[in-house]
Order: C-alpha cells, then sequence, then structure tokens
C-alpha cells in the first residue's frame, strides 16, 4: 500500500513547480505557436523529469532514457553538431553574395553577446553567490545571438550546471522574435527609416564561389580559431552538401529528417535539464534577464549599424535600418519579422532579400561568436 502513494509521498514544492513550467511551454508552443518544435518538447521534458522520484532520469543509480540521451547527446556535443549541419544545408549564401555589404550586419548584430558578458561579469563581482565568473558570463551572452545550438555546446564548455536556464533562455528567445524585435526597431528607427526601398541586386553567382565558401571559411576558422572548427566546421559541411549538386538527397535528408529527428531529441533532453533543484534559484532569473537583454542590444548593434552606415551612402543607396536587426541568429524568423514590418508601414516596401541575407550573415556570426569565445576564454583563465 505504501508503494501505492510513494510519488505523492516524494514529492515536493518545486518539482510541482517546474511541472507547471513545463505546462506553460507546452501551452506557449500549442496555444500561441512559439516555436512548437522546441518548446512542446522542452516543456514535456521537464515534466518527465520532475516526476516523483525522476525515474525517467536517474533511479537508484540507474540511468533513465533521459540520462542515456543527455549523456549522449549533449555531453558528447553530438546534438548541437548535428543540428547545424541541418541548418547549413538550410543557409543559402547567395543573398549575401549579391549584397556582401549585408554580412557585416552578422558582426554587428552580435553586440549584445559582449555587452552581456561584461554586465554578467560586473554582477558576479557585485554579487558573488551567482558564480558569475568570465566562463559563464560568457556562455551568458551567447544567449543573445539567438543561436541555440551554439548556446547549448559552449554552456557544455564553461557552466554545464547552467545548461538548463541558459538553453531555455535562448530558445525562448528565439521563439519570442516577433514580440521583442519590433519595439527595439521601432525605438531606433523613423517611419521614413522604415519605409526606405532599397536596390534590388540581380547578379549571378557563380556555383564556384557557392561550393569555394564553405571550404575556405572552414579552413580559415581551423588556423584562425582552432576552437571554433567542431561549430563552424559542421555548418559549412551542411552547407557544402547543399551547393555542391550531387548530394541532393542528402541535403534533403539534413534539411528535414535530421533537422526534425535532432531537434526532437535536443528538445526533450534540454527539458531533462531542467530539474528543480538545478533550476529554481536566483541564478536562473538573473540569467533569463540577462539573456533578455543580450537580444535586445544585438537587435539595437544592428540597426544602429546600419544607420551608421547610411550616413556614408547617397539618398538613392541608403539601407533600410530594419534590415540590420535581422543580422541575429534566429534564421529565418527574423528576417520574416523585418519583411512583415516594413510591409505594414508601406505596402510597397520589400526588403526580405535583404533580411534575408543579414540573416544568413547572422547564423555563421554567432558561430563565429561562440568559435572566438571558445578560443578567448582558456587563454584569458589560463588553461592553456
Amino acid at each position: 500500500m505504501e508503494q501505492l502513494f510513494t510519488g505523492f509521498l516524494s514529492t515536493s514544492v518545486p518539482e510541482l513547480i517546474m511541472i507547471l513550467v513545463g505546462l506553460v511551454l507546452i501551452w506557449l508552443a500549442v496555444k500561441k505557436e512559439y516555436e512548437p518544435m522546441l518548446l512542446l518538447p522542452i516543456g514535456f521534458g521537464a515534466i518527465l523529469v520532475n516526476l516523483p522520484l525522476s525515474i525517467a532520469f536517474e533511479h537508484e543509480g540507474v540511468p533513465g532514457f533521459l540520462k542515456v540521451l543527455f549523456d549522449a547527446g549533449i555531453n558528447t556535443e553530438l546534438f548541437p553538431i548535428l543540428i547545424f549541419i541541418a541548418v547549413g544545408a538550410m543557409c543559402d549564401f547567395r543573398p549575401m553574395f549579391k549584397k556582401p555589404v549585408m554580412m557585416f550586419f552578422g558582426a554587428a548584430a552580435q553586440l549584445g553577446i559582449f555587452l552581456t558578458v561584461i554586465a554578467a561579469i560586473a554582477l558576479g563581482k557585485a554579487f558573488p553567490s551567482l558564480g558569475f565568473d568570465l566562463p559563464t558570463a560568457a556562455t551568458i551572452g551567447i544567449i543573445g545571438a539567438a543561436d541555440g545550438p551554439t548556446s547549448i555546446y559552449v554552456a557544455t564548455k564553461f557552466a554545464q550546471k547552467l545548461l538548463g536556464p541558459i538553453s531555455v533562455a535562448a530558445y525562448s528567445y528565439m521563439s519570442l522574435v516577433p514580440l521583442i524585435q519590433p519595439p527595439v526597431i521601432r525605438a531606433l528607427t523613423s517611419k521614413k527609416e522604415r519605409t526606405i526601398k532599397m536596390k534590388v541586386a540581380d547578379a549571378d553567382i557563380p556555383k564556384a564561389l557557392c561550393i569555394s565558401f564553405p571550404i575556405v571559411v572552414t579552413i580559415v576558422a581551423g588556423f584562425v580559431a582552432p576552437m571554433s572548427v567542431p561549430l563552424i566546421g559542421s555548418l559549412m559541411f551542411g552547407n557544402l552538401i547543399r551547393e555542391c549538386g550531387v548530394l541532393e538527397k542528402l541535403s534533403v535528408a539534413a534539411q528535414n529528417e535530421l533537422s526534425n529527428l535532432v531537434t526532437l531529441l535536443l528538445g526533450i533532453t534540454i527539458g531533462a535539464s531542467m530539474r528543480a533543484e538545478a533550476f529554481l534559484q536566483w541564478q536562473t532569473l538573473v540569467i533569463l534577464a540577462l539573456g533578455l537583454v543580450a537580444f535586445v542590444f544585438d537587435t539595437a548593434g544592428g540597426v544602429l549599424f546600419a544607420k551608421f552606415l547610411n550616413l556614408f551612402r547617397s539618398e538613392d543607396n541608403k539601407i533600410n535600418p530594419m534590415v540590420g536587426a535581422a543580422g541575429i541568429s534566429a534564421f529565418p524568423m527574423s528576417a520574416r519579422v523585418v519583411q512583415k514590418m516594413a510591409t505594414a508601414e508601406d505596402g510597397n516596401t520589400f526588403v526580405i532579400m535583404e533580411a534575408v541575407s543579414a540573416n544568413v550573415s547572422g547564423q555563421l556570426g554567432s558561430v563565429m561568436a561562440g568559435g572566438i569565445v571558445l578560443a578567448v576564454v582558456p587563454v584569458l583563465m589560463g588553461w592553456v
């Protein structure tokens, strides 16, 4: 009889709170359709891992299926790497090649990462109990790139104990792009700027360039920042599969089956990191707040960079500043948000090509930012 009530007797209030958090994430996925492929499995994983005795994760030293997935996919960094291969296969860099200036937005829109790192370090010094040292601060800053796989990859290196809140923050803000970016863009631009019409670039892109680009980027990254190779190499490998022209079936499989399967496993495994004892801390709230700050400043960095460039461009060759906001890594959500805002201001304003260009640049920029963090932090910490 006692065994029948074991579940009720072993449940704590924090675990019930986390089950409620899981239900909220599922509601956001189903009702609001905020990144359902991510939030629904994350939410269900959070419920599973906080049920009595946590059988799905580990019980009496016996690993459950969630721990098996966690050890095999997160601790080994396999899931983020596979996701990058899928994302690389989805990326089309041709719009960026047609307007090379757009690639600079992939760098400008990473401003929030480094500002947030500074803020997190300052908070860590002011409140030592937070435990925000340089590696942790760098991991928190990466949230601003709106790149979940990069955030997870860096967290497994520098702040594995905070993997739950960091990954949830990264994916949550990715899903909230349509809510977060428009107010920031409007606050920094005028209606006249938001209705700037950009010249269409119709240049033909040689196939040789499309094939050589992922190879060259990987080689350069290998020499300049060797620690970035797993991230950039997997992204570029996926892109090479897409562009080579002889692996169409593999390209389609990477964009669909591989992406869907790994996203499913990654989501529920991230949820498994949301155990009550590790998640319900003041650190979590601070990380969520800093992640939002990073996201806002990344958006602002891209917009302000476009406005800066316009100071030196002729009246008939201005850049619509909203395009700069698409320099974050949330591909292709951010580009869609920018185009939607443009047509809302003026039905004849079309910036989707330029926004996509900035968006794919942001995908590459966030990976490079992650690579820089992985290369620089160990040096500053004296680990190498």
